[in-house]
């Protein structure tokens, strides 16, 4: 007997399929009313779908649609071919008609074919769904990687997505290398959406940055799909400006300074490098050496001397970064600690200047360890004889000193 209430919800649930709405978008409107299920539970995907493919609504009956297993588990399974199924016409009072029914069954056919392009809540493209891994079976999915210079879209396979996920493939194939490579096999000047859609069924990826495009007529088109970003943007103008930066700061800019290509070995020619050394307590400091140092003998000066004697030649009371670099053409420095800074204005300034090796500050642990073993030093044995010495000494009144005696000295 058909429950009127009961019926409506199932009405609306096959009128809500054929007007576009997913199953999802019904179960936010139902849930959204207060209309539950008949056991009280709030409506979810699989009840929907249940609804949408329960032959019983067209007045119909399929019989031997599940089975028992085992009888003594008692445990069902739905029969799919296992066993004989039997179909009964007009058995009961249809809620929905038989050519309804039938449509919405081919519509959840061709929407689970499509996959993810059925889902107009996703943001899909003419790729979503056709590019497959051959290996773990997962179609690739759509990614975006930020640059400096904007974003850029690529493809990799949905394993990786997956905890502890792996796939044999690895690495990710760009959107606009896959979309040059389709075009080419197309025997298109230009990628087209709708030529990809009708001609092709999908694309494998059975290596890294390889692709194979299987079309509908059969065929298979093997193609590369190599980056080559850094290349494509390598050109002649390009190659001219990063030549000059490195020429003015250096291979590495992120740790350039104002010193970095300006300090020049006056024996060797080659550039001055900055190192970090450490002392004893921790503490960092910083000094410039020639590359060459195995070859070169010419001697390193260190980053606060450099600085004092910068500021000096500049005719500054304090060392300045940008006036370095804005008068300084570059700095040379030869064996015997000479340096001479080239202004940018064609004068140079010759000055010396020597490295006095920094020794640490004493603690009071260290001080009193040397006392310690200075007084430990002093043994009754030495003192004693230490004292026969300086009573000899003055007994003949002799001094190492002069090498003279007292004595001798009178008259």
């Amino acid at each position: 007997m058909v429950v009127p209430e009961e019926a409506a919800i199932v009405k609306r649930i096959f009128q809500n399929f054929l007007d576009g709405k997913s199953r999802l978008e019904t179960e936010r409107e139902l849930n959204g009313e207060g209309i539950t299920t008949k056991a009280g539970c709030k409506w979810c995907d699989s009840n929907i779908k249940v609804v949408l493919s329960n032959i019983t609504y067209t007045g119909n009956l399929l019989l031997q649609k599940e089975y028992i297993e085992d009888p003594i588990t008692k445990k069902r399974r739905k029969n799919k071919g296992e066993l004989p199924q039997y179909f009964v016409e007009n058995t009961h009072e249809a809620i929905i008609d038989m050519e309804t029914f039938q449509y919405v069954q081919d519509e959840m056919a061709r929407r689970r074919k499509l996959g993810a392009l059925a889902n107009k809540s996703l943001n899909t493209c003419c790729f979503t769904g056709k590019i497959k891994c051959p290996y773990c079976g997962f179609s690739y999915m759509h990614h975006i990687r930020k640059r400096k210079n904007g974003t850029e879209n690529y493809w990799k396979c949905g394993t990786t997505k997956k905890k502890d996920g792996r796939c044999p493939v690895r690495g990710g194939i760009r959107d606009d290398k896959l979309r040059m490579a389709c075009a080419d096999a197309l025997g298109l000047d230009e990628f087209d959406e709708t030529a990809f859609l009708a001609q092709v069924e999908h694309i494998e990826v059975p290596k890294r940055y390889q692709i194979e495009i299987h079309l509908k007529d059969g065929r298979v088109i093997p193609k590369d799909c190599t980056p080559t970003g850094h290349q494509d943007c390598w050109t002649q103008e390009y190659r001219d400006k990063v030549s000059e930066q490195r020429r003015k700061n250096g291979t590495n800019p992120k740790g350039a300074s104002c010193f970095t290509a300006k300090i020049k070995c006056a024996e060797c020619g080659n550039n001055y490098r900055r190192q970090t050394r450490k002392r004893s307590t921790g503490e960092k400091y910083y000094l410039f050496a020639c590359a060459t140092t195995k070859e070169c003998s010419n001697n390193c000066i260190h980053e606060d001397v450099l600085k004092g004697l910068a500021a000096e030649a500049l005719g500054l009371s304090a060392f300045d970064d940008a006036a370095f670099t804005d008068l300084v053409d570059h700095v040379d420095i030869a064996p015997g600690g000479h340096i001479t800074f080239f202004l940018k204005n064609g004068t140079c300034k010759a000055m010396t200047y020597s490295t006095k090796r920094r020794m640490p500050k004493w603690t009071e642990e260290r001080r009193k360890k040397q006392g310690d073993a200075i007084s430990a030093s002093f043994t009754e044995e030495r003192r004693q004889r230490m004292s026969e010495t300086m009573k000899k000494v003055r007994r003949e009144r002799y001094w190492h000193s002069t090498g003279k005696s007292k004595r001798s000295q009178q008259p």
